[in-house]
């Protein structure tokens, strides 16, 4: 009666690992750097004890955060998320403690689109942004032909027609 669907197997580019990684370092250093600044204004008002104890607060979240956001984070997304497309449904799943598979029927795609912030643009990689009624899903780090082709795909799938501004 049903049709089995098999799990997704298509995997995102490897480069992932390393934009990710780049994008948390950017965070990360900028919070050091209101760490360092938080550490100057209270040796020039003499803000007292407290100043440093969320100081030391501070740099333990930064380290911690950092730890997980450009060592362990960006391998994990890499190695646990799957995506694959047929003409019924677009799956994703994600999640390497918590596994969450999602299945987006064609039907219910409103709104397909590809970007590119500059991180990616450096590796040549696209997110896709999926947009249904109720929700939105995303794939991050496919290579441009991919991505390009995915978008098509989705688009032709789920009849989503280009409207001509002529």
């Amino acid at each position: 009666m049903y049709k089995d669907i098999q799990e997704p197997s298509k995997r995102l580019a490897k480069e992932i690992i390393k934009v990710l990684r780049y994008s948390s370092l950017i965070s990360h250093t900028i919070e050091a750097a209101i760490l360092v600044a938080f550490y100057l204004l209270g040796r020039h008002f003499s803000w007292g004890s407290w100043s440093v104890w969320v100081l030391w607060i501070g740099i333990f979240h930064v380290v911690l955060s950092a730890i997980w956001g450009i060592g362990l984070r960006p391998l994990f997304i890499y190695k646990n998320t799957r995506y694959d497309i047929n003409e019924d449904f677009l799956q994703i799943k994600t999640g390497a403690f918590h596994e969450q598979h999602e299945l987006v029927p064609m039907t219910k795609i409103q709104a397909v689109s590809t970007k590119q912030g500059p991180i990616l643009r450096k590796y040549d990689l696209y997110s896709i942004e999926i947009q249904t009624m109720g929700s939105g899903h995303g794939i991050i780090g496919l290579p441009k032909s991919i991505a390009l082709d995915l978008r098509n795909q989705i688009a032709y799938f789920a009849k989503i027609r280009e409207v001509d501004e002529g």
